[in-house]
């Protein structure tokens, strides 16, 4: 049954990066439909991830009060909604307000999902979901760089947002219908759930951190990798379809991976060995006639772990107070998410060249490093009160 629940989560899922990368996609014929620059392209693209600052909290202490499954098609529905009012918008303050609606379910279906799939596998085998959970944002936007790319010039720039819409509101629909909560756990658990130790907090701060510049290095690639092979003579189209091989190659590398950790452990000479790949992936970009062998890097090693350091956000909090931790996990992720495209749209904007901006995510991806050794060496420190799933 886990591995089933598993399968209808990640269809579910792929809704989100589908419905993120419409902004992402569509880029260019926003700058030329309204007149405005790429660090505005760069803000609707964060205002995505905004809602997160001041709702992650809130979302986490929601389950207190209803299942996580209604809680998930909620967050469908409200991503559905946002990509209609951005798709029929009239300028770019009905488009980021559309953006900001489905960032808001975004946070909502996108915690839920985290911790359903947490409660499904605690303590066996739960890198290896997580690495297959966290592969269908990947893959939504896999399909949305390409589908996209064809749906606007098929018609226009707001055809994208429209069937992204649609395929959420299916995941809504399937989501509601066919999703069980474990056997022995709670639909909805009204306990006591914000009680945070001092350690479980550092935890937690450590977790979000890592997957927040994990994050923002992957869309810093996903923005302006394409922009870098077209400076050096590909054409858009092209541009696109060589950059999205390395999310749907990453779609198999995450679920090894996690296999990897799960087997064998050694999950921080992983992560130093797949950040090390990334940030060679995002410098390899800029050499002429290495596109392909940039993407296939980044898929194959960059991004394989990222189902690991979402791992970690189910190995810092008991599982009481897992749905509160997940609020504060997330809460600083989208605090790095909401500052980081802007960031890197004004960086390009600045230095004229889509390099600078890769520059920028090679950072973000060195941070991973640091962030994951502290997250061991305040886990070694209370040794005694750690989770037995801890792949340190």
């Amino acid at each position: 049954m886990r591995w089933r629940m598993l399968a209808l989560l990640f269809f579910a899922r792929i809704a989100l990066g589908f419905q993120f990368q419409t902004a992402v996609s569509v880029g260019d014929d926003l700058v030329t439909s309204f007149g405005i620059d790429y660090s505005d392209v760069g803000f609707l693209i964060g205002l995505f991830m905004l809602p997160g600052l001041f709702l992650a909290l809130p979302a986490g202490m929601s389950g207190r009060f209803a299942s996580d499954r209604v809680l998930a098609f909620v967050g469908l529905s409200a991503l559905a909604l946002g990509g209609l009012l951005s798709g029929f918008g009239s300028g770019p303050m009905m488009i980021g307000l559309g953006r900001l609606v489905a960032g808001a379910g975004f946070l909502l279906s996108t915690l839920y999902f985290t911790k359903m799939i947490a409660d499904w596998f605690e303590g066996r085998e739960i890198s290896t979901a997580m690495s297959i959970l966290v592969m269908s944002w990947p893959f939504g936007i896999a399909m949305g760089q390409v589908g996209h790319a064809y749906l606007a010039d098929l018609q226009d720039w707001r055809l994208p947002f429209v069937v992204a819409s649609l395929y959420c509101a299916a995941a809504a629909a399937g989501v509601l219908l066919l999703y069980r909560a474990p056997s022995g756990k709670p639909a909805v658990s009204r306990g006591s759930s914000s009680r945070l130790s001092g350690r479980e907090w550092q935890l937690i701060l450590l977790a979000g951190t890592a997957w927040g510049v994990f994050n923002a290095g992957y869309v810093a690639y996903l923005s302006f990798a394409p922009l870098m092979l077209e400076e050096l003579g590909h054409a858009p189209l092209q541009a696109a379809a060589l950059v999205s091989i390395a999310s749907w190659i990453m779609i198999f590398s995450g679920a090894v991976c996690g296999q990897i950790v799960d087997r064998f452990n050694h999950r921080d000479l992983v992560l130093i060995v797949c950040m090390t790949g990334a940030v060679a992936s995002l410098w390899l970009v800029g050499l002429s006639g290495k596109g392909l062998a940039a993407s296939l890097l980044f898929g194959l090693v960059g991004m394989a772990p990222a189902g690991v350091i979402m791992a970690l956000s189910g190995a810092a909090v008991a599982p009481a107070r897992r749905a509160f931790g997940m609020g504060i996990f997330f809460t600083v992720y989208y605090a790095i998410m909401a500052a980081g495209p802007p960031l890197s749209g004004w960086i390009y904007e600045r230095a004229s060249t889509a390099g600078a901006s890769l520059a920028f995510g090679m950072c973000m991806f060195a941070l991973v490093v640091p962030a994951a050794l502290m997250f061991r060496l305040v886990r070694l420190n209370g040794r005694e009160n750690a989770p037995k799933e801890d792949n340190g």
